[in-house]
């Protein structure tokens, strides 16, 4: 198992930057594909950008891409989220998530295992 404690989260005017960071319990987080979702009051949960166990592949939706970049360092058990240029629309909650795959991203929530409390991410105009 893993336990996911996501931080960095806080107010920020549009056209700002913040840097989320998601901490792992174990020490398999290698062994484990990470992801992060997002999820706006009234909204399901969407998927915001995915990584493989080892850093080599990495995907974002396209709603972020060129803004937000995931990351991961597997010696500190920690993935990142380097979000730039923000907009009022990227406010939400923003989760981390686990799934146990050496070689995989995913998605698609009902595709992870386990997920972090969440951090909420305020975007002002």
């Amino acid at each position: 198992q893993v336990q996911l404690v996501e931080s960095g989260g806080g107010l920020v005017q549009a056209g700002g930057s913040l840097r989320l960071s998601c901490a792992a319990s174990g020490r398999t987080f290698n062994s484990y594909a990470m992801g992060w979702f997002r999820q706006a009051p009234g909204k399901e949960r969407a998927f915001v950008a995915a990584i493989t166990a080892r850093g080599g592949s990495i995907y974002h939706a396209d709603s972020v891409k060129g803004r937000f970049t995931i990351s991961r360092d597997n010696a500190k058990n920690t993935v990142y989220l380097q979000m730039n240029s923000l907009k009022p629309e990227d406010t939400a909650v923003y989760y981390c998530a686990a799934e146990q795959s050496v070689s995989s991203y995913y998605t698609i929530p009902r595709e992870y295992d386990y997920w972090g409390q969440g951090t909420q991410v305020t975007v002002s105009s």
